[in-house]
């Protein structure tokens, strides 16, 4: 019986159950050289098995290693994404409270030629419904914008949002509680854009005082 030779140089295997059966007719006739070639055969097949089992492995470790790759890309991405995000509104945020408390001024115009026009005239009458017409509009952006009033008047004392310049008796409020409010502060939705200026009640029977350092003791 003779082997043949594409099973002794590698070139192909016939399957293992074929060449157990080859080895062991070999064996019972006693056919050294047909022995020797089948167990060549046979340790090609296995030497040719861990090649196969080797590149596989070589091939899954890469895989893995792509997929943690892009796992870890694709995370990267996101985080970039979102901090991007992140600095796109907080740089939007900024440009619009810049520009909304570079026109904080122009409101306490409107509203102190508010209070000094007399209206006495026609013309003042016509000079101060143009007013209005204008302020309106200009209140109208900053609500779209997202412009808010701090509340003053009849509310806790709050030194977050206010600015307390004064204390004075009230028979109206108690003591620690707004009671008059000197110039409007804003908010650009939960952000501070300016305190509100106020006075800040002491309650009855007690000296009024006017300096700053006592207005700050009603903050405690």
């Amino acid at each position: 019986m003779c082997v043949p030779l594409q099973i002794v140089n590698g070139e192909g295997f016939p399957p293992m159950k074929d060449l157990i059966q080859l080895y062991k007719t070999a064996f019972l006739d006693g056919n050294d050289e047909v022995l020797g070639e089948v167990e060549k055969a046979i340790t090609a097949v296995d030497q040719e098995k861990s090649r196969v089992a080797s590149q596989f492995e070589s091939a899954t470790a890469e895989i893995t290693s792509g997929k943690e790759k892009f796992i870890r890309l694709n995370a990267d991405l996101e985080n970039f994404r979102k901090q991007t995000e992140k600095e796109r509104a907080k740089f939007t945020s900024n440009i619009q409270v810049e520009v909304v408390q570079s026109l904080l001024p122009l409101i306490d115009s409107f509203e102190k030629t508010n209070l000094e026009n007399t209206q006495e005239t026609e013309k003042e009458q016509k000079i101060c419904t143009s007013y209005q017409g204008i302020y309106k509009q200009l209140v109208e952006t900053l609500r779209y914008l997202g412009v808010g009033v701090v509340e003053t008047v009849g509310k806790p004392f709050d030194p977050s949002v206010h600015e307390a310049i004064a204390r004075e008796e009230s028979l109206q409020f108690k003591a620690g509680i707004v009671s008059h409010e000197i110039r409007r502060g804003f908010l650009l939705k939960e952000r501070l854009l300016r305190p509100a200026t106020v006075k800040v009640s002491t309650g009855s029977g007690k000296h009024s005082a006017s300096s700053v350092g006592a207005a700050k003791d009603a903050a405690v």
